[in-house]
């Protein structure tokens, strides 16, 4: 893995706060809703997770946890699949973090997405981002100015339902997290047992 605690971030940049230390390092992790259903007549929103999804979604709450641990706070979009998958996640951890529902994270794009994001408090140190397919790929890829090994790659190929991807950067707050400023370290779909 690059891009470890103290080396140079994708622009040669540690993140310095100005007083000759390393800005704290932080992560963002972010997670496609899981396979949802397409009941007839049912509004996109109110869309359930199809069984499938429902046997994801806890498979992406471990994979997050083996990853980075249980995040410090997570923004989930409001859209009833992305809902469950969360609540399915979270429940694979042994303390569910807190979450905020965002109405803005429902087919936002990557301006929307990272406004939110931006908003998260300072001593947040991981930040879950709970979403929707085109917005969440886009904005690893605005994100990541690198990726260890073919990750970029992988995300611009695919970033299927529960695929989870991971960046870290360093900064002093949210609201300094830019375009090509992280680095994308991990990317996954974790996958629940076949029925």
């Amino acid at each position: 893995m690059t891009g470890l605690p103290g080396e140079p971030g994708p622009a040669g940049r540690t993140g310095s706060t100005g007083r000759g230390e390393a800005a704290p390092l932080r992560r963002l992790v972010v997670l496609r809703h899981a396979k949802s259903a397409w009941p007839e007549g049912v509004p996109d929103r109110d869309r359930p997770l199809a069984a499938r999804g429902e046997r994801d979604a806890p498979a992406a709450g471990r994979a997050i946890a083996d990853a980075v641990g249980p995040p410090g706070l997570t923004l989930c979009s409001t859209a009833v699949r992305a809902r469950r998958t969360w609540e399915l996640a979270a429940a694979e951890w042994d303390t569910s973090p807190p979450v905020r529902y965002e109405s803005r994270l429902y087919a936002a794009g990557v301006p929307g997405l990272l406004a939110v994001v931006r908003e998260a408090p300072a001593d947040v140190g991981t930040l879950l981002l709970v979403g929707h397919k085109p917005g969440l790929a886009d904005l690893v890829l605005t994100l990541a100015g690198d990726g260890a090994d073919d990750l970029l790659d992988r995300v611009r190929t695919k970033f299927p339902t529960s695929a989870v991807a991971v960046l870290s950067w360093r900064g002093t707050a949210w609201p300094d997290l830019a375009p090509g400023t992280a680095l994308l370290t991990a990317m996954t779909v974790p996958r629940g047992p076949a029925r």
